[in-house]
């Protein structure tokens, strides 16, 4: 039963120091209610307008990084193309140098295969 009392207590305590704390902050408001509603709808507009400028100066650097990510994307992609058809312009050569040397040796063979046969045919068979 004490714990009721104590808390009723405390409760009506609260209640009362919460008036008297109104009351007070209405008796010495340095200004009138709608001196306080004018300061209040003038920071309200002071900081939307802070917020549009802060959303702009965010929309226009991310404007500019996407431009500098396109500039360089594009930058890359040349680089890469020039890189890939000098790949494959080597590639062509060493294709062309390992056909040639292919060529000389099938036509080495075939030499030796022809002389290999006209020998062949000259020797008398037993």
């Amino acid at each position: 039963m004490a714990d009721n009392d104590e808390f009723g207590a405390f409760l009506i305590g609260f209640i009362i120091g919460g008036l008297t704390g109104a009351v007070s902050a209405l008796l010495l408001a340095p200004q009138s209610g709608e001196e306080t509603r004018t300061v209040i709808r003038e920071r309200a507009i002071e900081l939307r307008d802070r917020a549009s400028e802060s959303l702009e100066d965010a929309y226009a650097r991310a404007e500019q990084a996407a431009a500098d990510a396109r500039t360089r994307a594009d930058e890359l992609t040349k680089v890469a193309k020039e890189r890939a058809d000098e790949l494959s312009r080597r590639g062509q050569v060493l294709v062309e140098e390992q056909r040639a040397k292919l060529g000389g040796a099938v036509e080495q063979v075939k030499q030796r295969a022809t002389k290999a046969g006209s020998e062949g045919e000259a020797s008398p068979q037993i």
